[in-house]
This record gives C-alpha cells, structure tokens and sequence, in this order.
C-alpha cells in the first residue's frame, strides 16, 4: 500500500468513527464573519487583549499544532486565514480533535483574541466538521508543483496556492470592466448560437456534432460574426457577444481549443473607430484589474494607455526583417518560401506571402502595444477593399509582446462582393482547405437586404487577461483548460496529517 493510500484509509476509519457519533457532513453552518473582516477590523489591537466578540467562522483547516491539553490551528476561507486555540479545559470536545485532520472543512464558534504575539485567534469554544476531506494536502513546503497537475486539478491548486484565486478575481473584475464600458457607450449585449448549421466568421477548423432527433450535422461556433452582422441587417446599430468560441485546433501557452471573446459591431463605423474601441477597452480594464494602465509581462515593462502605435503590415516587415515586399518582382518574393520554410495553405500570391512573411519574421518580435493596419485582401473574405490600395483590405490586428490580441475589419457589406468571395472560399473548402469557409446563403441573403456600414471587432477576452494579470500561460487565466486524458491520477499528497 502506497502513503498515498495509507492515509486515506486512516481517514476513511476516522470518517466512520465520526458518522458513529453523528453527521459529519451537515446541511450548512451559520458564520457571522470572514477572516479579512475580522483582520482588517482588529489590526493593531496588540498583545494579550480580550476584544469582547463572539463569531462563527468556517473554512479549511490548513495548520494544526498539538500540545498535550492544548492545540493551534489555522483555517483558511475563501478571504484569508485566521488562527485557532483550542483548550480541553473549556472545549468538551476536545478529544475529538484526535479525528480532526488537515484539509477538513469546519465550522467554529468563539471568543476573539489577540495572542502574546499580537496573532488574532478565535478562542474556541465549539467547532463543527462540516466535510471530511478523504485526501490530503500537498507537503506545505513542496507544494504543488507540478504543473499539469495544478491544472487538472484546479481545486487543490486553488487551496494551496491562494494567489491563483487573485488572478481569478481580478479576470472577474476585466469582464465586468469590458461589460460596462460597452454598455456604457451604448452597445447592446446579444447571445448568438453555439450550436450552429453552418460555421463562419474566422479561418478555423470546427468541433462537429450531430443533432440526433433532427438528424443534422452542426459545429460548435467558432465566432458570433455572421450572427451578429444579420443584427446589423435587422437594425440594431450596437451590438456584442461576450461569448465561448470553440476552434479545433493544437494546445499551447496561447492557446486553448475553448476560448473566451467578445466581439463587437457598430454600424456606420469603421476600422479605425475599432482601433478606438480597443484601446479604450483594454485601458479600463487594467485600470479596473490593477489601478494603472502600467503592467509588467514576462520582465517587459508596457503601458497599455490609449492612443497605441500604428504600424502597416509591409512597414512591419520592412522594420523587424529588412525587407521591402514593394521592391520585389513576383518571384523574387516568391522565392522567400523556401528561404524562410514559410508553410502556406492555398495558392501563393503576393498577398499570402507577405501575410506569411510578417507572421514569421515581423509578429514575433512586436512588443506594442500596437495595430498592424493594411493587410493583404487575401487575409479575409469578409472585409472592405482598402480606401486608397485595391491590394489591401481595411484591417488591424492589435498585437502585444508578439502576440495578436484583436482583429477587427471595416466590415463588408456588398452581397455580390461578399457571394463571389465565400464561394471561392467554399471551393477551397472542397478542395481540402479546412480553414476555410463554408457557404451560407442565409448570410447573404441578409446582406441582401442592407446592411450599413460597419466596423467589427474581435478581441480575445484569455489573453487580455494574461496581459493584465502578468500571466504567461493561457492555462494560468482559464480554471478548468482543455488536458489530455489522465493516465495516471498522480500523487499530490504529501508530508502534513
């Protein structure tokens, strides 16, 4: 039998020594404080007081000290800790501590103290157990260090590492932030389908499933886009989805199949309105997350205030590869594939070629934050022709330490235009192109029928927050990222009983 095992049988014997005397798993408990409340309330009170206060507090047990007809613990709730005195002369159940482990969940009634040393406890006069934990805690000096572990088994992470739940609170503050200031300028937030008869709206392979009773192939969404653009149609002029997006697509530290977005649409706007929007987006964000627009992500010091830089994509490519994609006939440019292993789905056309060129020798080294204006029109079947450069649509992708963060277009709205480019996105898609999209004629037939002028924008709702909490793994902003199936159940307990 492994320690492991051996301990949680020793629990579950203990377990049953409890449900001989009673319930150890009751139907609530009545606290009257938190930790923080408490501590923050009494900070400075000094040494040796009597404070003249009864509470009930409950949390897990996190520490415990045994001496003779006395014992100090220590509970940790979801604010914080506070310590415990125990004393057999005043406590009748004093020798049920004995049953009493690390990691149980409690509930304790008592006087509040301070210690000699000044430590706010509750001197106990009554406890509850209010859940056996049949698993310990990893070793208190070890932890849990393992990194897959902490993430499939985001619980224990959460108890034993309390800084994790700061970053969660604080992704909680940057959505309520985003939400209010689009609510606050008048966008309307709308709910699009996940479940959807035909996928559209980005370049990505779907998640397909089957309706069974309508006998119906359908794919999990990979963007609200086409959705909301009918809204557009239908006469709302400010929309958003802060919506889930599926993509079926690899694992890495910026990216996890099931992603948080919000995207927005504004009607008689354009790509440069959505600059705006984004950067207007994220400065309150950090300002609702930390207090400052100033983060620091992986060593680099950034300020994510309002206005951000600039830049066209040739003139990215001409800073960070030295290479000017004007001065170069067809196949002079061409020729760069092999020189720079360049791997590109479809056909080879300028345009790809200087997409290519900037995702490999220009994205990585952007550190921003920054909007890479004027791509190539063979980037994206759904956005206007440029202005003033037939070559180029009205788009920017918003880029942070080499990582995009936002895609947003001057959005089309011809229905001939836009029929003619998702039927040559079709044809690709026959042709073998996963990432490429489907036909929907529903799409166009309300484009059909007028849609204004519009500005779109994409903003991924994980990587703002990796940004704005210092983060440098997508999983350390999501609590529950897609894994790989256990092979093992690993062993996270450790030394503490």
């Amino acid at each position: 039998m492994s320690k492991e095992e051996e301990l949680v049988a020793e629990r579950m014997r203990k377990r049953e020594e409890l449900l001989s005397q009673g319930n150890p798993y009751p139907y609530g408990y009545k606290q009257t404080h938190h930790a923080k409340e408490l501590q923050d309330r009494h900070a400075g009170s000094g040494p040796d007081k009597q404070l003249g206060e009864h509470v009930r507090v409950a949390g897990r047990l996190i520490a415990m000290r045994r001496m003779g007809k006395m014992a100090f613990g220590q509970i940790l709730d979801e604010t914080g800790k506070i310590q415990l005195w125990f004393k057999a002369d005043s406590l009748q159940s004093y020798d049920n501590l004995k049953l009493v482990d690390i990691g149980d969940i409690i509930g304790v009634e008592g006087d509040l103290i301070t210690t000699k040393t000044g430590e706010l406890t509750v001197s106990v006069k009554g406890y509850d157990m209010l859940c056996k934990s049949l698993h310990p805690l990893p070793d208190k000096w070890h932890g849990l260090k393992d990194m897959e572990l902490r993430y499939r088994q985001r619980y224990v992470d959460l108890i034993v590492n309390p800084e994790v739940k700061d970053v969660f609170r604080k992704r909680a503050r940057i959505l309520h932030s985003v939400r209010s200031y689009l609510d606050g300028n008048g966008f309307l937030e709308v709910e699009t389908p996940v479940l959807q008869p035909i996928y559209g709206g980005a370049a990505a392979k779907p998640f397909t499933t089957m309706h069974n009773e309508l006998k119906m192939k359908m794919y999990l969404k990979i963007s609200p886009e086409l959705y909301l653009k009918r809204l557009l149609v239908g006469g709302f002029e400010k929309v958003y989805d802060m919506n889930k997006n599926f993509r079926n697509e690899g694992i890495d530290t910026t990216h996890n199949p099931e992603f948080t977005m919000v995207e927005i649409y504004q009607a008689y706007a354009d790509y440069t309105d959505m600059m705006r929007v984004t950067e207007e987006i994220y400065e309150s964000a950090a300002k609702a997350a930390n207090g400052t627009t100033k983060i620091v992500w992986d060593g680099k010091d950034l300020d994510l205030k309002a206005p951000w830089q600039r830049v066209a994509m040739k003139t990215a490519i001409r800073q960070h590869a030295d290479i000017d994609v004007d001065a170069l006939s067809d196949n002079e440019l061409f020729e760069l594939r092999t020189t720079y292993n360049l791997n590109i789905k479809g056909e080879i056309t300028r345009g790809a070629m200087i997409a290519a060129l900037f995702d490999e020798l220009a994205a990585p080294k952007l550190v921003g934050p920054v909007h890479i204006i004027d791509h190539p029109k063979e980037t994206t079947p759904l956005c206007k022709i440029h202005r003033k450069d037939p070559s180029l649509i009205e788009r920017f992708e918003s880029y942070i330490c080499g990582m995009e963060v936002s895609n947003a277009y001057s959005e089309l709205n011809d229905p001939v235009v836009q029929r003619q480019l998702l039927e040559e996105q079709a044809a690709l898609l026959r042709g073998g192109s996963e990432d490429s999209h489907p036909m929907d004629d529903d799409f166009i037939r309300s484009l059909e029928y007028g849609m204004p002028p519009a500005g779109g924008l994409g903003l991924g709702i994980d990587r703002m927050v990796m940004f704005i909490t210092g983060q440098v793994s997508i999983r350390d902003v999501i609590l529950f990222p897609t894994m790989k199936p256990e092979t093992s159940h690993g062993d996270v307990s450790g030394s503490r009983t």
